[in-house]
C-alpha cells in the first residue's frame, strides 16, 4: 500500500466526527460507536500480535515498528475513545480531527521516513492546520494554540520508551485536548 493509500485510509476517521457536527449523531452515540470500535481493534490486535491471524491486510497497514506492538489503527481507536470520554466535544472533536487531518497532511509533507524528526516547515504546516481546525470549530484562539502545538510536537517527534515507540496516534488527540483543556480552564 503506498503512502498515500495509508494517508487517506487515515484521513477517513473524519466520518465520525464529522457525523457528530453535521448534527447526523449526537455525541452519545459517538463515545458508543467509538467504544464498539476500541472492543474491535482490540480483539483484532490480540489475534494479530498472538499469532492466530496473519491477514494481508495488516502486513499492508502496519508498519515494521508495529509488527510486534499495537498497531496504529488500534491506537487510533483507543485514543479517540479516550479523548471522547474525557473531554467535552468542543474540545475532542478539534483534537480528534487534529489526528485526522493534520496527521496524514503532515505525513505526506514530510520528506523523513520511519522514527525521523520532521523538517521544520513541515511542523509549521502541522502547526498551522492544527490551530485551524481547532479555531474553525470555534475554541478560542489561546487554547487552540496550546492544542495546535501538543499535536504538533506529538507528531512531529517519535519518543521511544523502553523500546516502544510512542505513536502519534495515541498521543496527537489526547494531547491536543488536555493543552486546550487546561489553557481553557486556568488561562
Amino acid at each position: 500500500m503506498s503512502e498515500l493509500d495509508r494517508r487517506l485510509v487515515h484521513a477517513s476517521g473524519v466520518l465520525l466526527p464529522g457525523a457528530f457536527l453535521a448534527g447526523v449523531l449526537p455525541w452519545p452515540a459517538v463515545q458508543w460507536l467509538l467504544v464498539a470500535g476500541s472492543v474491535v481493534a482490540a480483539g483484532l490486535e490480540v489475534l494479530r500480535l498472538s499469532g492466530y491471524v496473519s491477514w494481508w491486510i495488516f502486513d499492508r497497514l502496519t508498519r515494521e515498528y508495529e509488527q510486534d506492538n499495537p498497531a496504529g489503527y488500534a491506537l487510533y481507536m483507543f485514543s479517540w475513545t479516550a479523548t471522547a470520554w474525557l473531554f467535552d466535544p468542543t474540545i475532542a472533536v478539534p483534537a480528534m480531527l487534529m489526528l485526522a487531518l493534520a496527521d496524514p497532511a503532515s505525513g505526506l509533507l514530510s520528506q523523513t521516513s520511519g522514527l525521523e524528526m520532521k523538517q521544520g516547515w513541515v511542523l509549521l504546516a502541522t502547526f498551522g492546520i492544527c490551530m485551524a481546525i481547532a479555531s474553525l470549530l470555534g475554541v478560542p484562539p489561546v487554547p487552540a494554540a496550546a492544542g495546535a502545538l501538543a499535536a504538533t510536537i506529538a507528531d512531529g517527534t517519535n519518543p521511544v520508551v523502553r523500546g516502544y515507540v510512542i505513536d502519534d496516534n495515541a498521543s496527537i488527540p489526547l494531547g491536543a485536548a488536555a493543552a486546550m483543556w487546561l489553557v481553557w480552564t486556568f488561562v
